[in-house]
């Protein structure tokens, strides 16, 4: 069997740019490209060499829908994984975000935090507790 491996995930934001700008400050991520998208609008690919998020933005924001997890094909949460899981906490926190539903169980530790577009963000880090938060 073939094994596959998770390149890119694409998600409508209010401000490609500005969405970008905050996950290469608060992950150390860079913006692989930018440009018009196929279905108009904007889309900047944010990410690593080996996977990214694709923000698109067609212009004049809709109105965000419900709660995602009730709604079949609705994104619940992306997860990223990292190193020092109290730094980015600290960074999360300076960009004026707040993390909640803490958790310490195997295999790792996590918070959770919302964008300016309400999108849910998992952040987790797999490395020993070295006696942080």
């Amino acid at each position: 069997m073939q094994k596959a491996t998770l390149e890119h995930v694409n998600v409508t934001v209010s401000d490609p740019q500005r969405t970008a700008d905050m996950m290469c400050r608060l992950f150390g991520w860079r913006i692989r490209w930018h440009g018009p998208s196929s279905m108009g609008g904007q889309t900047i690919h944010v990410g690593t060499d080996d996977a990214y998020l694709a923000v698109y933005s067609r212009g004049t924001p809709q109105e965000t829908i419900g709660s995602t997890y009730v709604a079949t094909g609705g994104l619940n949460h992306i997860g990223v994984v990292v190193d020092d899981l109290d730094a980015v906490e600290d960074l999360v926190k300076r960009e004026g975000f707040t993390p909640g539903s803490h958790g310490d169980y195997d295999p790792g530790r996590r918070f959770y935090f919302h964008d300016a577009d309400g999108i849910e963000f998992e952040v987790v880090s797999y490395a020993p507790n070295k006696g942080g938060r």
